[in-house]
């Protein structure tokens, strides 16, 4: 009963909500780790929900980990009521605990600079200037298909969580840098006979997942000294454009945030940059 009802929910959360399967099995993982104590959900108690909470945070599960399996619970149980498995609801005075916002990490634009100038071979290139230029998600970019991409105009269709599409422009080295790259990608398409429209092909014929996108930026970082991840250059992306004097709402539909508060993190790091800025010419400590 309680697996058969989570099945469902899951299906819920793709077909109706059409969430990303990354996240959809986040939220298997999150509740089938706390479901399996239990054989019937008349077992679920408020108390039980609470102590599975305070075991968690006595396992050191970080922060955030918590907060997530906590909102994985609640949206679970309210759709269970909704849906008349249960009657009562033992997360609904649950206190959802807030995180302490932690400023993303950047890069400057010299560092993207001597990335650029390492050496890179045309899809390495492209991988930076999309994730960096446009301010894509790895997961955005490696779900590009060719048809997504129009240089003649300019513009680039991505979709992003919850299957979101948005359109965003094409600068003039990310344009280059296509140009460039497609010339090659039909090569390889006819050497390696390859049906697929994804964009991203590397030299051997083989389909760029998440895990090479992220292993290869990786990389990069070691060679500035600096631990980045792809998500590093979308932040970068934004914080360059608000501190070249983008207006907040056009940086939160490039980057496709649902709510403008989000984006609004980013004003906090141009700040706190012009601050280390102001500090360093006037020969002062910033702290």
């Amino acid at each position: 009963m309680i697996m058969q009802a989570l099945s469902d929910y899951l299906e819920y959360l793709d077909i109706e909500k059409g969430l990303s399967e990354n996240t959809i099995e986040s939220y298997r993982s999150d509740l089938s780790f706390f479901l399996n104590n239990f054989n019937s959900f008349e077992e679920i108690t408020r108390t039980r929900v609470s102590n599975y909470i305070r075991e968690l945070r006595e396992n050191h599960f970080a922060p955030s980990s918590v907060t997530r399996k906590i909102a994985s619970l609640r949206g679970f149980f309210k759709w269970l009521c909704a849906n008349e498995y249960i009657s009562q609801n033992p997360t609904l005075t649950l206190e959802q605990p807030k995180n302490p916002k932690h400023l993303p990490k950047v890069v400057s634009i010299e560092e993207i600079e001597k990335i650029l100038n390492n050496n890179l071979n045309l899809q390495q290139t492209l991988i930076v200037e999309l994730l960096y230029g446009c301010g894509l998600r790895v997961s955005e970019l490696t779900n590009l298909n060719v048809d997504d991409i129009d240089i003649k105009s300019g513009m680039l269709r991505c979709y992003g969580k919850g299957s979101k599409e948005r359109i965003v422009p094409l600068g003039k080295k990310a344009k280059y840098a296509l140009n460039k790259y497609l010339r090659e990608r039909d090569f390889l398409v006819k050497k390696f006979d390859i049906a697929d429209k994804n964009l991203l092909i590397d030299q051997n014929g083989k389909i760029f997942s998440r895990q090479d996108v992220y292993n290869f930026i990786h990389e990069q970082g070691k060679k500035i000294h600096k631990n980045i991840s792809p998500h590093t250059l979308r932040h970068s992306y934004a914080t360059h454009l608000l501190e070249n004097g983008a207006d907040l709402r056009v940086v939160q539909e490039l980057l496709g945030h649902s709510d403008v508060a989000t984006t609004q993190l980013y004003t906090h790091i141009s700040k706190k940059r012009l601050k280390e800025v102001y500090f360093l010419i006037n020969g002062e400590d910033s702290k």
